[in-house]
């Protein structure tokens, strides 16, 4: 579980991200950087219903939780990571790897 300190929480959070952010466009998620106003590193998940049911949207949130979880990202930065309706068929190691890719393309790493 990501600790309080490194979770988009609020809705003004959001936005602000998705405004003045830039996108990073993925087949499984799509990753959206801004510049954030703490010292740490915050990443807030977005999946929608278009995903799947409740069941299969919360397990591909607990996959990019743990996957957010292990990566060291540099400090300062908001993330937003949306999933896409394909992001409920790969795997748990594609999800990974997509994460991961995307976030060196983002040179967050």
């Amino acid at each position: 579980m990501l600790l309080t300190e490194h979770r988009l929480r609020n809705a003004s959070d959001f936005m602000t991200v998705v405004k003045n952010g830039r996108r990073w466009v993925g087949r499984a998620v799509v990753l959206t950087v801004a510049h954030g106003n703490t010292q740490n590193s915050r990443f807030g998940l977005a999946v929608s219903k278009r995903v799947g049911n409740a069941v299969v949207r919360n397990l591909v949130k607990r996959r990019l939780r743990e996957i957010l979880r292990n990566v060291s990202v540099a400090p300062g930065r908001d993330v937003i990571v949306s999933a896409r309706p394909l992001g409920a068929n790969v795997t748990f190691k594609e999800l990974n790897f997509e994460v991961v890719s995307l976030l060196q393309r983002a040179r967050l790493l």
